[in-house]
């Protein structure tokens, strides 16, 4: 299994990854090649469940990388069949951090009508409650994931059908989900009313596919269709094709504005934007908002780039490669022994000195969580010889933890929870320290008159403090809502 890196803990975690696909030959080698680039969604496990009409249903979950379990010919050909799903696993519930083979998705269960799978991206946030209830019912869980309460609800839904009995199921679970499960010959694809999460229809020849995103369609040679809309769910066969409704109550969607800061590719697609165009005019916006004199900007690679290249073309500041990853090092590496940890984040960036030596430099992130990355990475810029050093950040501040399916550290470990953006330059020793503002957010995502604050055009707890959706689990543990 990777070790969670130490100097990982700076960002948010990304959720999960789901993929599948319906009528195609060898479809696990296409999910396997849809996960992998996923692998950005989530690095601790994955698995994979197929159908084959001789064998049955067959599946793998493997701790660790995708290309390091699912790339073997011999593995693979234990998953014949042409209907598959898989997913790509970060713990955003359960032990966080210290995933079980046990909690590794897809989730099979056999009922009266035939077996079926689900992978699950996101988060219920009922999922204490109803897992109480359905163990005062009997129920028997193996996991520790908050997705396996779906399956226990399908169990016991009157359903006629396993399409009918994961319909039912949803309706009695909160929070935000996209899932894609199977049976036998149907793969099936919902998402919450609201829409948090992605979930994408692509079409491959004769078949089929589901993903989280677009860039897991081109790995495959799928064409985009369309998103599942929120509140839609669509079963598709390879002898009927497509078949929609909405078994939701209809609402305004609230789709993730994180997904376009940080957790998407760049060249993926969203609500028909492209999402290195979203965070390329993040930087154009705060440059607006947030000029300063300088002589380079420069990213914090590799999410930070596009907003700096805006900024960069809108402010006329040249810009630069003042940091420079270390592509190779992945997230399982050495234990991160004292003498290990004191290199800090130098294991992953190293500064460019002839680039940075005696400049003023405007450094672009895409986020500030604890800002224990933020100030090693300016220690690193002045002992280059930097001038100043200006952070621009393309989020506003992370100030409110997160419910629906992202990592997220407790309220009071949140640097914008507890100081005012002058304070946060000041304990992080900058010269400057400027947050795009949620209109200027907004207005990057496509929304030119700004955040509607009667009915905002999407999820944006983690910045607003304002739930779309009760965290209902949380507030009884005693989280206390913002006022």
């Amino acid at each position: 299994m990777p070790l969670a890196h130490p100097f990982d803990d700076d960002k948010l975690k990304e959720e999960c990854g789901i993929f599948g696909v319906v009528g195609v030959a060898d479809a696990a080698n296409f999910v396997a090649l849809g996960l992998h680039a996923l692998q950005h969604r989530g690095q601790e496990a994955g698995g994979i469940v197929v159908h084959d009409a001789e064998h049955g249903f067959n599946s793998a979950r493997r701790m660790g990388y995708v290309r390091d379990n699912f790339t073997s010919a011999e593995l693979l050909q234990t998953l014949p069949g042409n209907i598959g799903i898989g997913h790509v696993r970060y713990s955003t519930a359960g032990n966080k951090g210290q995933t079980a083979i046990r909690d590794v998705q897809p989730f099979f269960g056999e009922f009266s009508m035939g077996g079926a799978a689900i992978a699950h991206n996101g988060n219920l946030t009922n999922a204490a409650a109803l897992r109480r209830d359905l163990i005062d019912r009997g129920a028997i869980f193996q996991s520790s994931s908050d997705s396996e309460c779906i399956i226990h609800l399908m169990a016991r839904s009157m359903g006629r059908n396993i399409p009918d009995r994961m319909e039912e199921a949803l309706r009695k679970a909160e929070g935000a989900f996209s899932v894609v499960a199977m049976t036998r010959t149907k793969l099936m694809g919902v998402r919450d009313p609201l829409g948090v999460r992605p979930l994408v229809l692509g079409k491959i020849g004769d078949g089929w596919a589901l993903s989280s995103e677009t860039c897991a369609l081109d790995i495959i040679g799928a064409e985009f269709v369309r998103e599942i809309e929120p509140g839609e769910m669509v079963v598709i066969s390879a002898k009927d094709g497509v078949q929609s409704h909405f078994p939701f109550r209809r609402q305004e969607p609230r789709f993730c504005i994180f997904e376009q800061v940080y957790f998407s590719r760049p060249d993926s697609i969203l609500s028909g934007r492209s999402v290195y165009e979203t965070r390329r005019q993040i930087g154009v916006e705060l440059a607006r908002e947030a000029p300063v004199d300088a002589d380079l900007v420069c990213p914090v690679p590799d999410s930070g780039t596009p907003a700096a290249i805006g900024f960069s073309h809108e402010s006329g500041i040249p810009y630069g490669m003042g940091i420079i990853r270390n592509q190779y090092m992945g997230r399982t590496f050495i234990e991160p022994t004292d003498a290990i940890r004191n290199m800090g984040v130098r294991l992953k960036l190293n500064v460019n000195r002839a680039l940075i030596a005696g400049k003023r430099i405007i450094l672009v992130d895409d986020s500030v969580v604890r800002g224990t990355t933020t100030r090693k990475i300016k220690d690193m810029l002045l002992d280059a010889g930097a001038a100043e050093v200006h952070f621009r950040i393309a989020s506003p501040p992370t100030a409110w933890p997160c419910f629906y399916g992202v990592d997220t550290p407790q309220r009071e470990k949140l640097i914008a929870a507890t100081m005012t953006e002058d304070e946060m330059r000041d304990h992080l020793g900058v010269d400057s320290l400027r947050f795009i503002s949620l209109d200027g957010l907004y207005r990057a995502a496509g929304h030119a008159e700004g955040r509607n604050n009667a009915c905002p055009q999407f999820c944006d707890a983690c910045f607003s403090g304002e739930y779309p959706i009760k965290p209902t689990d949380m507030i009884a543990k005693g989280f206390e809502l913002k006022s």
